[in-house]
């Protein structure tokens, strides 16, 4: 087999998912364009042998395979496909991507994934899944299942949604993200992003999924679970945004373009869990794709992890062991916003530059979806 190597990466910064929001008048066409643009500048190429493009609403504006309309009308000469597994979209796009080219189907291909929250809001696609016992849990309520069952406690949750924006600020301040960036109109920065934070602020806050008909789903799914406990707030919570970001995927392209590869795909993996529980996934992804490249969570210097809620990141470094130094160190989802679909791409991304500025040579990327989905990704840095 072939190896697969990542050659660069681009993102959008992340726009609130909202009226007003940074990204808000920009449609999600309008962001791949930009971005398609911006990698035909970077890299001097204007082709690829496929382009995957990861989306979790695929209607209306994110309908009608998105991917191969954004080819066309930005001129860049690719096929292109759609695809959805929820909030793990973007790292499934990546993931199909490398299997092209391991492969030999493909030589180059161009991956990411785009979500405007704010033009086509999240269940707009009206799927069966949403009216389904396992559907209408909700992603918030799932998280404190799990807050409740690992036992962590209200001040612990606060603590690392602290920690969270506390990091994104400085690394912000600090232009970490500036490697991959591609300013959107006005906007340079992802706008959840808000300095000065304190746990008294975080302590404040109410309960966000307090919800009796949403226990009456749990109790009546799982009747031993017990007694829900009720834990996170919107500070702990992943803040919804718009946002876009694509990574040139492809074998060794040394004979047709200057560029050198940042990073070899070593492993991926997807894994399923209990849909009450749901969100535990993209960890057991993780420790299906480090045990496939037959590392150890010990042997990873960069973990890139959605922020699905607090209590499912505690969990992540509880039973892998990971330290504060490793994990999410340049802030995550929670602080600066998540967009469903584009998020695993955007992850592949700050994995990347942060295993390039620590000249580390094991990263990993992996996000959690809806109704217990989750995927992953082991890159190596390439000196």
């Amino acid at each position: 087999m072939r190896d697969v190597f990542v050659y660069e990466s681009l993102r959008t910064p992340r726009g609130k998912a909202r009226p007003g929001g940074g990204l808000h008048d920009v449609t999600p066409l309008t962001m791949l364009e930009r971005l398609l643009d911006g990698l035909r500048e970077r890299t001097g190429i204007d082709s690829a042998d496929e382009m995957v493009i990861g989306c979790a609403a695929q209607t209306g504006e994110q309908g009608a395979n998105l991917a191969r309309t954004a080819a066309l009308t930005s001129g860049f000469d690719v096929p292109g496909m759609s695809v959805n597994r929820f909030c793990a979209s973007g790292i499934d796009a990546v993931r199909t991507a490398a299997a092209l080219v391991v492969s030999g189907y493909a030589g180059s291909v161009v991956a990411g994934g785009v979500e405007s929250v704010s033009r086509v809001p999240m269940f707009s696609d009206g799927g069966p899944l949403w009216s389904s016992p396992a559907g209408s849990i909700h992603m918030g309520t799932a998280a404190d299942v799990v807050a409740t069952l690992e036992g962590f406690t209200r001040e612990e949750l606060d603590l690392y949604g602290l920690r969270t924006q506390t990091l994104a600020a400085a690394a912000w301040a600090e232009g970490r993200y500036d490697r991959s960036l591609l300013r959107v109109n006005d906007l340079a920065h992802d706008e959840h992003v808000r300095p000065g934070q304190t746990l008294a602020a975080y302590a404040a806050m109410e309960p966000a999924f307090d919800d009796p008909d949403q226990d009456a789903v749990v109790a009546a799914m799982r009747p031993g679970l017990g007694t829900v406990r009720h834990l996170h707030t919107r500070g702990t919570s992943p803040s919804l945004c718009d946002a876009a970001g694509l990574v040139l995927v492809g074998a060794d392209l040394h004979h047709i373009t200057h560029l050198r590869p940042r990073a070899r795909v070593v492993a991926t993996a997807t894994a399923t869990a209990d849909p009450v529980i749901m969100l535990t996934a993209g960890q057991s992804a993780v420790e299906r794709a480090l045990a496939t490249a037959r590392l150890s969570a010990d042997d990873v210097a960069v973990f890139e992890f959605a922020e699905a809620f607090a209590a499912l990141c505690l969990k992540f470094q509880r039973d892998l062991r990971v330290d504060d130094d490793r994990f999410n160190v340049n802030g995550g989802t929670i602080a600066m916003g998540h967009a469903f679909g584009a998020t695993g791409a955007l992850l592949i991304a700050a994995c990347v530059d942060e295993l390039e500025r620590r000249a580390a040579r094991y990263g990993v990327a992996a996000v959690s979806g809806a109704a217990g989905s989750g995927s992953a990704i082991v890159l190596e840095r390439v000196p």
